[in-house]
């Protein structure tokens, strides 16, 4: 889950990073009003969870409260890479003497937390690797250990760090690595962390939680932004549906996150669009689950044929079909359904739904292959 620049701030501000003096605003009346307090000198930046706002004209730096007032009527309801712009951040205008770099990563490729910092700051972290390699530092540590102080200071007298500039940056280290450890970040990041005669202060912030980490935070759930999430996956997630809407025509429903991306492959490659990734998850096929899942894969108005993949060991392939038809029962919407049903109790399974299939006329198909299955639901949305 991202946060909005104002979100993050605001979280970094309660841990005592210090961040420009501003207010949000959805209106432009509120904007002129907001940077009247703050002198007239502002920036009015749009909160939408997009890299390289600056560069899209994002973001506006303006001397007057009027023409805080012009920018933000023509900010709000346009689009910065596709996102509609609701809101913005009014902020002082910081007389920036240094410009640095500080960002907290999960890096899976090593298995480790990373602390990233660097002395050139303003630019995105891969335009710096490009532009000054020789100026990125990373601190790796164990996650089941924590970032330790001796590491800190190892790394930024390497970084050519001293003085005040050496415990300020001591202090932000610890403070945002703290902060990534309490809220279960992917991400968190300051750029720039600009030097004013302020002291060190937060310019942007940026603050990506692990979604799958949520439920431990329940006050975070509050920040999501709902204009940014798929309204079938927020709907999904609250049912404790894993549930993914990549938006073609033939719905996925597989026990398995493996075996969901499979299924989704081999659609592709027999020329289909799949719809969506759908796991139901290990164990026991619990019914009401089931009939959950084929209802919300078909919310989708774009599905035109399901492919349902089950392969049952401690699943139970009755208990499968059991909850596809209590799902049929109460859905006025009916599409073909395609079934690779293999394991426990197949055969209850696949006689229970050639019975409904045969008394109600639904259109179910059995297949022995997952190849056989991926074919057909592409041959049956294509309307072959």
């Amino acid at each position: 889950m991202r946060l909005h620049e104002y979100q993050a701030k605001q979280i970094f501000s309660k841990h005592g990073i210090k961040t420009p003096r501003g207010e949000i605003a959805e209106t432009p009346e509120e904007v002129r009003k907001i940077a009247e307090k703050l002198g007239g000198k502002v920036v009015v930046k749009a909160q939408v969870l997009v890299g390289g706002r600056g560069k899209a004209g994002g973001i506006k730096k303006v001397d007057k409260a009027e023409e805080a007032e012009k920018v933000t009527s023509q900010l709000l309801g346009s689009l910065i890479k596709g996102h509609r712009v609701d809101r913005v951040l009014v902020e002082e205008i910081l007389d920036i003497q240094k410009e640095y770099y500080l960002g907290y990563v999960v890096d899976k490729s090593k298995r480790m937390s990373t602390v990233i910092f660097s002395k050139v700051g303003g630019m995105d972290i891969e335009e710096l690797a490009s532009k000054h390699p020789g100026e990125i530092h990373k601190i790796h540590f164990d996650p089941l250990w924590g970032l330790q102080d001796y590491q800190i200071r190892k790394g930024l007298f390497k970084a050519g760090f001293s003085g005040d500039e050496f415990k300020e940056m001591f202090r932000l280290i610890r403070t945002l690595s703290d902060i990534a450890y309490k809220y279960e970040a992917e991400l968190t990041e300051i750029n720039p962390l600009v030097v004013t005669n302020n002291g060190f202060v937060a310019a942007d912030a940026r603050l990506n939680i692990d979604d799958n980490a949520i439920f431990r935070h329940p006050e975070l759930e509050t920040l999501r932004d709902a204009t940014e999430v798929d309204e079938l996956e927020r709907e999904a997630r609250l049912k404790g549906i894993n549930y993914v809407r990549i938006g073609g025509d033939i719905g996925i429903i597989a026990n398995g996150a493996g075996l969901a991306m499979t299924t989704m492959d081999l659609i592709q490659v027999m020329g289909g669009k799949p719809a969506n990734f759908l796991d139901t998850g290990g164990g026991l096929a619990d019914p009401i689950k089931m009939k959950a899942c084929l209802e919300h894969v078909l919310k989708d108005g774009n599905v035109k044929v399901v492919f349902i993949n089950i392969f049952a060991e401690i699943t139970r392939c009755e208990k499968v079909a059991e909850g596809i038809i209590l799902a049929l029962d109460e859905m006025k919407r009916k599409v073909p359904l395609v079934f690779k049903l293999v394991g426990t109790n197949e055969e209850i399974g696949r006689n229970m739904l050639n019975k409904y299939a045969k008394e109600k006329g639904t259109p179910i198909y059995f297949v022995e292959t997952i190849e056989e299955g991926a074919k057909k639901a592409v041959e049956l949305a294509d309307g072959v």
